[in-house]
């Protein structure tokens, strides 16, 4: 039993990732455009909250939404885990679940840094800045090091200063931020990728677990590159949602 299984794990592996254990092209590409998210749907989501919380300060926002997608990214890993419990879901399609939910898991971490950062007034229209923060921030301290060098010592929280950064530096430290964040941050969710696939409820464990500690390591970060919250919301931010609808439908 035990053999087979390893076989049949071996076998989903290869649906997904290469020999030498990289993602396949496609993922690889579905994972990097995950990591972009357009500014209406940011401000939509800042909008939908300040509905529910029309009384909230932007850190109490800022709170709200770490909460959010700490729920989000949690349980979006353990249901997947939990698929390779049910006999029908066999590992394949197991992996195949877990793969789309590694693609949900950059979505979400996307969608939170941007919101964060629209309510500590750092607007990123531009896509190439906005994924480099996203990216930076998935890093880690290796991601708040770069940023921070191009930010410069004794600056304030680096993310604050990414609007002001030329387009040189810019496509310089994104184009370091891209390829740490391909080797480390990608061979990260394909651990977690295949631990979730894993059978007899083992996967919902590794699978939540996982997630829960990748994103209160995304939260720790996000603290560091934005700093505290302003303490109304930023000028051009107000401006702009106050231009949207005040209903859902």
């Amino acid at each position: 039993m035990g053999f087979a299984s390893n076989r049949a794990f071996k076998v989903a592996g290869g649906a997904v990732f290469e020999k030498d254990g990289t993602p396949k092209a496609g993922l690889l590409r579905a994972m990097e455009r995950a990591v972009e998210v357009q500014r209406p749907l940011v401000l939509a989501n800042i909008r939908r909250l300040q509905r529910k919380h029309p009384q909230a300060t932007p850190a109490e926002l800022v709170s709200i939404i770490e909460k959010h997608y700490l729920a989000t990214v949690t349980g979006g890993g353990a249901a997947v885990g939990a698929t390779a419990v049910v006999p029908a879901i066999g590992t394949m399609a197991a992996l195949g679940l877990s793969a789309a939910a590694t693609v949900g898991f950059l979505e979400a971490t996307a969608l939170f840094a941007q919101s964060v950062a629209e309510l500590h007034g750092v607007q990123l229209e531009d896509p190439e800045r906005s994924r480099t923060m996203v990216m930076a921030i998935m890093l880690g301290e290796e991601g708040t090091a770069m940023m921070q060098s191009v930010a410069g010592r004794g600056a304030k929280p680096w993310a604050s200063s990414l609007g002001g950064m030329s387009s040189g530096v810019m496509g310089s430290v994104g184009s370091s931020i891209r390829r740490q964040f391909t080797k480390r941050i990608i061979a990260r969710q394909g651990t977690a990728m295949l631990g979730r696939a894993l059978p007899l409820g083992v996967g919902a464990v590794i699978g939540g677990a996982g997630n829960h500690a990748m994103g209160k390591g995304v939260i720790k970060t996000a603290r560091k590159a934005f700093g505290p919250a302003p303490e109304s919301i930023p000028g051009e931010l107000a401006e702009d949602l106050a231009k949207l609808p005040d209903s859902d439908s």
